[in-house]
């Protein structure tokens, strides 16, 4: 039996440990609804990422024994981070006493019980996980039938007259069949339209990447470092290493719902900024379709003390070879002050199967910070800690991260292929994201809660960054 197994074996015990007393009637109403809602039904309900609705008795009736599994499995609520590594605000999981609780119910019949002891039922507002105080949406774009990837940029001025200071945040694709991913960042406007004046994925194109259509790729006599902590500093690789500072409100992946950051921690949005979105389309229809995506933001009501950014940390010089199901990549990166942790995001493609996160601090003491270790492309959360901490300079990051190219996973594309980076999902990525504070506090701040955002907006098709 592998680990997995145990664990499954370990749960099904601890579950059996937690009965319900024998003479207690476990009811939908009064046990089962308050479980529901505080942990499902953000995803389960209706016009949302879940394929079914739980907000009601009837919703969830004809699915209790597959409730009960899923529970019991801990397949649900989603969560793909080790719980032995980590405290983290947004942790989903269930305890032992609520899985006991639906256990009990399903047992007894799942039975309703008085509709007067429901607590109140969710109010979830047009799509979003949060109420926005603004939201930006992009034009329509058009996706052509049958086009598998394309990168478009777009960019959107914010019209804000004053520094703006981000609490919370969400994207909302506006068609999720063909919205692969989407990334949204803060430029400045001489940065927005310097992009605009040129191709942006064109000008990603050099010497070791090729573009066809929309997406960029690795050519194939591109250099390999599997292991980028002893990418050399000196010839062709030198000028691609890990460390870019980004600003990221949002980003939307499969299963990621809303950005919220812990209380006194803000992401600042400059006076005229723009917002960048790089959206992935992939439309496997016969058909043209169109997207309208938008981003939510939530400004922050309570002074803000420290300024959030974030490094990306990340290989794009693997070479995964077929057939191989444990291929190891890592990156490296050395932090150049002393900064707060405060949240972190893997991110792989298909053949991904876990990412782990060390610290090596400059003691020389070794600390394990993250760990997916059944990584799954389907559903990427950004995990925010429930406790800051500081690394300080000189701390370096190493990251590492397994794939399974093998014919045993079943959501590899074609594991006969060689795989290299690339922008495609049948291609690969391997990064690792840490947002940041600084740990100096920032100077304080006032309630910036009514902004003057414009509905215009720029867009030029283009590519990765």
């Amino acid at each position: 039996m592998n680990k997995w197994g145990y664990v499954g074996l370990l749960l099904a015990i601890t579950v059996r440990g937690q009965d319900i007393p024998a003479n207690k009637t476990v009811t939908f109403s009064k046990d089962v609804a308050p479980i529901l809602y505080q942990n499902c039904t953000v995803c389960h309900h209706p016009n949302d990422i879940a394929p079914m609705s739980l907000l009601t008795y009837k919703d969830a009736r004809p699915w209790a024994a597959a409730i009960r599994q899923a529970v019991v499995q801990r397949q649900m609520p989603p969560w793909h981070a080790d719980p032995h590594v980590g405290d983290y605000i947004n942790d989903p999981r269930l305890s032992d006493e609520a899985i006991a609780t639906i256990v009990a119910w399903v047992k007894g019949g799942a039975p309703e019980g008085d509709p007067n002891d429901l607590p109140p039922t969710p109010v979830y507002h047009d799509g979003w996980h949060i109420k926005p105080d603004v939201v930006f949406t992009i034009p329509e774009t058009t996706v052509a039938a049958g086009n598998q990837d394309e990168y478009e940029y777009i960019y959107v001025p914010t019209n804000f007259t004053e520094d703006k200071w981000v609490h919370a945040a969400e994207v909302v694709p506006g068609d999720r069949r063909i919205v692969h991913h989407a990334t949204v960042s803060v430029v400045s406007a001489e940065e927005a339209h310097k992009f605009l004046a040129t191709d942006r994925g064109a000008s990603d194109v050099d010497r070791f990447h090729f573009r066809t259509g929309k997406v960029n790729h690795t050519k194939p006599d591109a250099p390999v470092s599997d292991d980028g902590c002893v990418t050399p500093a000196s010839g062709p690789l030198k000028e691609y290493t890990s460390g870019a500072i980004n600003h990221v409100p949002s980003i939307y992946l499969p299963g990621h719902l809303a950005e919220t950051r812990p209380a006194g921690y803000a992401l600042r949005i400059p006076a005229g900024s723009y917002l960048q979105f790089q959206i992935h389309y992939s439309n496997r229809l016969n058909q043209e379709l169109t997207d309208r995506t938008s981003i939510g933001i939530v400004f922050a009501k309570e002074p803000v003390t420290h300024e959030v950014a974030q490094y990306e940390i990340w290989n794009n010089w693997f070479l995964i070879p077929p057939g191989d199901g444990n291929h190891k990549v890592t990156s490296c990166f050395t932090l150049p002050k002393d900064v707060m942790a405060v949240a972190y995001t893997a991110h792989m493609h298909f053949r991904g199967k876990s990412m782990e996160t060390e610290a090596i601090f400059p003691d020389g003491r070794r600390e394990e910070l993250f760990n997916v270790p059944k990584y799954d492309f389907r559903w990427q959360e950004t995990y925010f800690l429930k406790h800051q901490f500081v690394l300080p300079k000189g701390t370096k990051l190493v990251t590492t991260a397994y794939f399974d190219n093998s014919a045993n996973n079943p959501l590899n594309p074609d594991p006969t292929k060689a795989i290299r980076w690339g922008e495609p999902s049948n291609e690969e990525m391997m990064g690792f994201w840490l947002a940041y504070a600084d740990v100096s506090p920032v100077s304080p701040t006032k309630d910036f809660s009514k902004g003057n955002p414009s509905d215009d907006a720029l867009g030029k098709p283009s590519g990765n960054k």
